[in-house]
Formats: structure tokens, sequence, C-alpha cells
């Protein structure tokens, strides 16, 4: 069975997950999808190319559901829509910003 169909499946979810709720961003989403997939439709599944595609799909999916939030601005302030999915990490690496050093292990800014 192809992975094609499953992972354009996962990302038309991903979109609606992520634009709940605002069509504009929604319409926007499911023709850029439609466009990709159909500029890689001539791809063989046995092409090199094919695993790259349906992977770039499934990351594309991934970052959609996790690190994409809307807000809806409310008077003086923004209110976000965070759902279920939406990740939640820590804040090691912001704290790690004003510290001088990076996570590359090299000095920061060094001449």
């Amino acid at each position: 069975m192809s992975t094609a169909l499953p992972a354009y499946r996962n990302l038309l979810r991903a979109a609606r997950l992520a634009f709940q709720g605002d069509n504009t961003m929604l319409t926007a989403a499911r023709s850029s999808i439609r466009e990709g997939f159909r500029a890689n439709a001539s791809l063989a599944p046995s092409s090199p190319e094919y695993p790259e595609a349906v992977k770039h799909a499934e990351e594309v999916a991934t970052i959609l559901r996790q690190n994409v939030v809307q807000g809806k601005k409310s008077g003086d302030r923004y209110k976000l829509r965070i759902h279920e999915e939406t990740e939640r990490g820590d804040n090691d690496t912001v704290k790690l910003a004003g510290s001088g050093t990076s996570l590359g292990g090299g000095k920061c800014c060094s001449a």
C-alpha cells in the first residue's frame, strides 16, 4: 500500500486542527497541500524522492499539530487557541539565551 495517501490525509487533519475556526487559513492550507501533492504526483513509489516527499509531508503535519498556535485579538490582549496536541515544552532554551552559551558547544559571537 502506498504511504502517500495516509500522509496526505494526516496533513489535511493537522491543518484542520491547526486552523480550526479560521476558514481563510484552512482553505489556503488545503490548497497548498493539494498543490504540493499534485506537484509530486508523478513520483513513482520506487523513486528515491518518494520517501523524502512523504517524510516531508509527515514532518509538516507534526509541526502543524504541535507548534502552530493561532491567536485572536480580544480587546488589548490576544487569546491563544491552544489544543491538546500543542507542544508545551519547558523554558530551558529561553533560560540559556542570556548566559552566553550555545547549544552547539562553541562560543557565542566569538571573534
